[in-house]
């Protein structure tokens, strides 16, 4: 399902920084009304000034429903918004686990169930989830980051056999030089792969409404691991143990 962009409504979580507000700035420059969700007001707000946008500051593990209900009816939901951890998943605190699977996907889900019913009653829209590379193929120390975004994946795929006239797309980063891996705890370290700006994925986003794509990599390389894993898993499987160790 391909979408014109100029003049629609477009909700982003997680747009105070990072990925959401290089998604912001995207859909700005193709003249989208934006919608910018987040948990700092004071950097939520500046970005809404730069995109001419609507600022909601909202916790998304707590209020869903209030953020849907401020937000009103959207053409295009962009659910970005996620934290991560990590560290070996036995030693991972019990509170950290809920928080990470209540923004990562259940608040997701919960604000698709809120403002789908709008776009199938006016039988048109776009849902778009940020996901990661690491919900296809699994990463070392951080397994709950993983199921979390291997979850989106597979509520993306379930919705497309639903529904009629509304887009459904995933867009899986990579590494991606944002915020995020200081807010986990742990920098990243690896020379390989070298982390892409987040603006790169937000033309990602940006297109794969356009274009209706339902499944779009940053960058698209990525593509090739996702699939040897389901093709040769096992093999796919000894090479990610070597490199996970190194």
């Amino acid at each position: 399902m391909t979408m014109r962009l100029a003049g629609a409504r477009v909700l982003i979580t997680g747009a105070s920084s990072g990925i959401g507000a290089a998604t912001a700035r995207a859909m700005a420059e193709v003249e989208a009304r934006v919608v910018l969700s987040g948990r700092d007001r004071e950097r939520l707000e500046a970005v809404a000034s730069e995109t001419g946008g609507q600022a909601l500051t909202c916790d998304l593990t707590t209020d869903v429903a209030g953020l849907a209900e401020r937000a009103g009816a959207v053409d295009v939901l962009v659910c970005n918004a996620g934290t991560g951890w990590a560290g070996p998943f036995a030693t991972m605190p019990d509170d950290t686990i809920e928080h990470m699977v209540a923004c990562n996907l259940t608040a997701p889900i919960r604000l698709t169930r809120s403002l789908l019913p709008a776009m199938i009653e006016r039988g048109r829209g776009h849902l778009v989830f940020v996901a990661s590379i690491a919900g296809a193929v699994g990463v070392r120390d951080e397994a709950v980051y993983a199921a979390t975004k291997a979850g989106l994946l597979v509520f993306a795929e379930s919705l497309r056999y639903e529904l009629r006239g509304i887009g459904v797309s995933v867009v899986l980063p990579g590494v991606v030089d944002t915020p995020f891996f200081e807010r986990r705890g742990a920098p990243y370290t690896r020379r390989w792969p070298a982390p892409i700006p987040a603006e790169r994925v937000a033309r990602a986003v940006v297109a794969a409404v356009e274009q209706g794509r339902a499944e779009t990599y940053a960058p698209g390389w990525l593509r090739l691991p996702a699939r040897l894993k389901g093709a040769v898993p096992g093999p796919f499987r000894a090479l990610a143990g070597v490199f996970g160790r190194q």
